[in-house]
């Protein structure tokens, strides 16, 4: 999660392809200017090859201040980690 989140940071699209899974990944990233402000891990919960992490993300579009609030599901495949999808909200 830490390392999607400096990709987004970092405008890596091409990172957060690679770690989306196969099933829901789209085909491409528009990644807008975002000044991002700060990342909290709240949860996270390991069940062998799947795990979820609650996160919050705090960030400014146009000097407006936003707060991204989600749940995330992963999934491993042959030791790597994927973005499988997610649940925004509280």
């Amino acid at each position: 999660m830490r390392s999607r989140y400096c990709a987004y940071v970092l405008e890596l699209g091409a990172y957060l392809l690679s770690t989306w899974h196969p099933s829901t990944r789209p085909r491409s990233l528009e990644l807008q200017s975002t000044k991002w402000l700060g990342l909290t891990v709240k949860q996270h919960k390991q069940t062998g090859d799947t795990a979820t992490v609650e996160f919050v993300a705090r960030y400014k579009v146009q000097g407006k201040a936003h707060r991204l609030q989600e749940k995330s599901r992963f999934v491993r495949e042959d030791g790597r980690w994927f973005y499988v999808d997610g649940d925004i909200g509280p």
